[in-house]
C-alpha cells in the first residue's frame, strides 16, 4: 500500500528526527565533567574601577582572604557561590602603558592584545602584527581537545572598521582578546547565526572571517 503525505506532513517530521548534540542537561546519564574557562574583557572600564567606586566596594569586595563580603555592589549576584569562588584584586596591564613618548595615546589599542597574553605588543601598521600566547589558548589547548569546539571568541562590535586610532598600531590589537601564538590573533565573532553553526559543526562563511568546523 503506498501512503501519501503532505508536504507539511513530510516537513514535520523530518524536523523531528534532526540530531543534536547532548546536552548535559538533558538527560541522566553520567557525563564526565570538564574544565571550562569564561574571559570577558570590558573595555572602557565599569564604575565600580573608579575612585569612588574602588570606595564603595562595588567591583570588588573590601576584605581579602575567604571572609570577603559580597552582599553589596555588582558582585551580590554571586553571594549564592561565594565558596566557589576565588577574588584576584589589583592586577593590572603593565604592557599597555606607554612606554615611550610614541606609545602616548595608544593605550586602549594595546589593553585588549595584552589582557590574556601579558606581552607588549609589537608597533606595527602592518600583517606583521606580534602580541603573545592568551591564556584562554593555553587553556583550550590543555582540557579542549576532546571537544568539538576547543574555543569560542566573541564580541559585541564589528572589527576592523577604522585604521588604528592614528596610532602605530594595528587594529587586530583591539579587535581580538585571543591570541593562539604571538603572531596569530583568533578571529572574533558577532554574528549570532555563525556562532550558532559553530557551536552545531556547520562550515559556513561570513564576510571576511569563516567559521567552519569539521563534521564528525
Amino acid at each position: 500500500m503506498t501512503a501519501h503525505f503532505s508536504r507539511r506532513e513530510v516537513l514535520r517530521g523530518v524536523g523531528a528526527v534532526i540530531a543534536l548534540p547532548f546536552l548535559e542537561s538533558s538527560g541522566q546519564a553520567a557525563v564526565p565533567r570538564r574544565p571550562r574557562l569564561i574571559c570577558i574583557e570590558m573595555v572602557y572600564g565599569s564604575a565600580g574601577s573608579t575612585k569612588y567606586g574602588v570606595s564603595q566596594n562595588l567591583w570588588a569586595p573590601a576584605e581579602t582572604g575567604t571572609t570577603f563580603d559580597l552582599s553589596r555592589g555588582s558582585l551580590s549576584p554571586l553571594q549564592g557561590f561565594r565558596k566557589y569562588l576565588t577574588i584576584v584584586s589589583n592586577t593590572d596591564v603593565a604592557g599597555a602603558e606607554s612606554h615611550s613618548r610614541q606609545d602616548a595615546g595608544a593605550d586602549h589599542v594595546r589593553s585588549s592584545a595584552v589582557f590574556l597574553t601579558q606581552s607588549v605588543p609589537k608597533p606595527t601598521l602592518g600583517h606583521d602584527v606580534r602580541a603573545g600566547v592568551s591564556l584562554d589558548q593555553l587553556v583550550a589547548k590543555g582540557f579542549g581537545r576532546d571537544t568539538p569546539v576547543p574555543s569560542l571568541q566573541l564580541c559585541i562590535e564589528d572589527v576592523g572598521r577604522s585604521s588604528g586610532f592614528d596610532t602605530l598600531y594595528s587594529n587586530v590589537y583591539r579587535d581580538t582578546i585571543s591570541w593562539a601564538d604571538p603572531v596569530t590573533p583568533m578571529p572574533m565573532l558577532n554574528n549570532p547565526r555563525a556562532v550558532f553553526d559553530q557551536l552545531f559543526r556547520v562550515s559556513q562563511s561570513y564576510g571576511k572571517y569563516s567559521a567552519s568546523i569539521l563534521i564528525g
